[in-house]
């Protein structure tokens, strides 16, 4: 029986992967377990309408990337059907937001094919003992978590307020949105937990929930229909991989791009024989992501061949030529086993629709309602393209042995908290925890030009940019989720305080 580590988005999550591994599960299972358990409890942040990203590496075999991305739907409609169902919304949430919401926002969710596949190619256990701890979290209630409850103190209303079954998930009698810690209970998540858990994600695809998801999206103008959710497919692609210093690095590759983007940073960062977090190695940082993040909005974003721009991309980055300039609705489980294998699993559903399809308990995403994932403007991607992602789990081998396995939420946050982190773990020697802890800045692309965001604690005095400083860790700045395992130290956990994340230990 492996012995299994776990952090991820809160302690329930990470004590739901701890449990199946001592019934026996391995890395994967207890991160898929745990990924259940997060997408089921921080509502407004995820949920199994959501999609997602997962880095496996298992000893003896190349590292794989699983894609359940989100998936532009419509199938089989007219063009006239395209460009309803929506509903534009302003949130001052992050310094200020422009999202859609309503039925048409939603895209084809990826969340549940994901984990089958993940579970499928590298679990151990069956798969309803891995769905059980979160249909039992459903089924009691589970406390608003703060992270969550921040988010919807600016979304509640307008996200999560016009649909009834929502509204009524997350406010009291008189209308308030519950406060942090209180009992949160959606009515039917419980049984379509059991139902997923009894007859497979295909319930999901092709059986009642489908039915229902489809009949209520198209119902509200949207475009999520039954071809959409029965063809949808989880692929396997190869992961981006890099060399810093002695550590394989894995992360997620096209159609993706948050994981092209944190190579790219990466590849300019670490390698610098630096010491600490020096003004000038924190000037450095922040030229870093406004050069990355800038080439990703001019050159990928919009790219009818993704594959090649991000090849360039990293080719630059590689090569050190790339020029430097002088939604918080994510969730993130990071699993390794003393056996050597190492799972990444980030879920997300936007900054949500607000819609629960009646009899279902399921929040499902706005995707399609993200203007930062669909360039091409709102339903502009053709049924079956897979929509853009920030999402970059990662996983990274030590030739003597060890594995890590990281990710974190926050939208375009997501990028620039890895690979801080990542600097101050592999290149400043600092555990994870110190590593998580550290302060953070990233560089916001505004109309108005480069802006560097800050935590206090990390010099900025000498940046060229103007600041918006925050007082204290903030989940702005995303919530990293690592483990590492070594054979001679044994396991590191870090979690991240700033979205009140939890670890555990498993196994025999």
């Amino acid at each position: 029986m492996p012995r299994v580590a776990v952090s991820s988005v809160s302690q329930l999550a990470a004590d739901a992967g701890a449990r199946v591994a001592d019934v026996g599960g391995n890395a994967v299972d207890a991160a898929v377990a745990a990924a259940f358990v997060a997408a089921t409890t921080a509502p407004g942040m995820c949920s199994l309408g959501g999609a997602g990203f997962a880095l496996i590496a298992a000893p003896g075999s190349a590292p794989e990337a699983f894609d359940g991305g989100f998936e532009m739907p419509g199938r089989g409609l007219p063009p006239a059907r395209f460009g309803g169902g929506r509903r534009d919304v302003h949130l001052e949430y992050a310094g200020g937001v422009d999202t859609t919401v309503g039925a048409g926002s939603v895209a084809t969710p990826g969340a549940l094919a994901l984990l089958a596949r993940s579970s499928e190619r590298h679990g151990s256990l069956p798969w309803a003992a891995l769905v059980e701890p979160a249909r039992e979290i459903a089924d009691i209630g589970f406390p608003l978590p703060d992270a969550a409850h921040a988010y919807l103190t600016y979304a509640h209303e307008s996200i999560f307020g016009w649909n009834a079954d929502s509204h009524a998930s997350l406010h009291d009698e008189t209308g308030d949105l519950l406060p942090p810690g209180a009992t949160i209970r959606v009515p039917h998540l419980a049984e379509s937990l059991a139902e997923i858990g009894d007859r497979g994600a295909e319930v999901f695809y092709v059986g009642r929930l489908a039915e229902a998801i489809a009949e209520y999206v198209q119902d509200g103008g949207g475009l999520l229909g039954p071809r959409d959710l029965a063809e949808y497919e989880a692929v396997v692609r190869e992961p981006i991989r890099s060399t810093h210093g002695v550590w394989d690095v894995a992360t997620n590759p096209p159609p993706a791009v948050g994981g092209v983007a944190l190579a790219a940073m990466l590849e300019l960062m670490l390698g610098r024989a630096e010491t600490g977090w020096s003004p000038g190695w924190t000037r450095r940082l922040a030229r870093v992501q406004e050069a990355v993040l800038q080439h990703r909005s001019r050159e990928l974003d919009a790219s009818d061949d993704l594959e090649a721009a991000a090849g360039e991309l990293l080719e630059r980055a590689g090569a050190g030529e790339l020029p430097l300039p002088g939604a918080p609705s994510t969730v993130h489980t990071s699993a390794v086993d003393d056996g050597g294998l190492a799972c990444a699993i980030t879920l997300s559903d936007g900054y949500g629709s607000g819609a629960i399809a009646p009899g279902t308990g399921i929040w499902l995403n706005n995707t399609l309602g993200e203007p930062e994932l669909n360039p091409h403007g709102y339903h502009g991607w053709p049924p079956g393209h897979r929509l853009l992602s920030n999402m970059a789990p990662t996983v990274a081998r030590h030739p003597e042995g060890g594995v890590l396995a990281i990710g974190s939420p926050g939208a375009d946050r997501i990028t620039t908290a890895l690979v801080q982190v990542l600097v101050n773990h592999l290149e400043l020697g600092m555990s994870l925890q110190e590593a998580i802890d550290h302060p953070r800045l990233h560089v916001e692309l505004t109309e108005t030009g480069p802006r560097v965001v800050h935590e206090p604690g990390i010099a900025v005095g000498g940046l060229e940019r103007p600041l918006r400083g925050y007082e204290g860790p903030s989940m702005y700045f995303g919530g990293v989720s690592a483990a590492r395992w070594d054979p001679t130290r044994g396991f590191d956990l870090g979690s991240d305080g700033r979205r009140t994340g939890g670890a555990a230990v498993g196994g025999s």
